[in-house]
């Protein structure tokens, strides 16, 4: 009874804490300490989101589809790269600097140069997402091959065992929970590099409808939108939640011997 308490309290919390926010948000905006052209009440910004549902939509589906595509990617290149490295260290020695260097560029100083050389098609949204997701998810897949029991390897290799048999029943099962916690960062990821490359040119997607709104000065809009991006994050950062649960049953089976 106290486990589920604990339990109802610890999903509850959230709950309470953004309630107390919006709260505090529309107390701000009610007593007129802000105008309203800076930020508009929480009110505004949800009769934004309804009348403008259609067209939130149809910009979401391009950033959705340009993050989807972007994440694929970044996962397939994440694994060939994480294991080549895992497999030869000179290439781990080379590569591993260049990873963590990568990252201290930030994503707005990219993007320009990518529309530059792509265009303003959807490519240079795609690997956008790619650059921005391909790291957590390497990062993650390399401390989980590293992470692998010694001792089961050994074992392992004494019983006759290759290279690829090893990777498969011992370092590839150590990798996936490294493998998804990379995942759930690069997803939310994937919806805010797609929106910054959007920002910078592009015929469709919530950072091209985001760019609109803020030059016409419809601030209540740009919220709906920022609220948007966020519930898409979420969404996805549950799925992969969700494909976790069903790639690594026994982590729902330990769970519950504790419980």
């Amino acid at each position: 009874m106290t486990k589920r308490l604990q339990s109802i309290t610890g999903k509850a919390s959230p709950v309470i804490t953004l309630c107390i926010f919006v709260a505090v948000w529309a107390a701000v905006c009610g007593f007129g300490s802000i105008p309203s052209y800076m930020l508009p009440s929480p009110g505004a910004v949800i009769s934004s989101f309804i009348s403008d549902f259609p067209t939130l939509m149809s910009h979401s589906a391009a950033t959705l589809t340009e993050a989807a595509l972007g994440l694929g990617i970044g996962i397939i290149l994440a694994f060939i790269t994480a294991s080549l490295m895992d497999r030869f260290k000179i290439l781990y020695n080379s590569f591993y600097p260049l990873l963590v260097i990568s990252q201290t560029i930030p994503t707005v100083a990219i993007a320009p140069i990518l529309i530059l050389w792509m265009g303003f098609g959807m490519a240079p949204k795609i690997a956008l997402v790619v650059l921005t997701t391909f790291f957590p998810i390497t990062i993650g897949l390399l401390d989980g091959y590293r992470s692998a029991d010694p001792d089961a390897v050994s074992l392992l290799r004494s019983m006759g065992a290759g290279r690829l048999q090893i990777f498969r029943y011992i370092k590839l099962p150590s990798a996936l929970p490294h493998f998804f916690s990379g995942l759930k960062i690069s997803a939310s990821y994937a919806i805010v590099g797609a929106v910054i490359a959007e920002w910078l040119g592009g015929f469709e997607g919530l950072g091209v409808y985001m760019t609109r709104v803020r030059k016409a000065y419809s601030f209540d809009k740009m919220f709906a939108v920022i609220i948007l991006i966020i519930i898409l994050s979420l969404i996805l950062m549950c799925i992969v939640s969700l494909i976790r649960r069903l790639v690594m049953p026994w982590e729902r089976v330990k769970g519950e011997n504790k419980a």
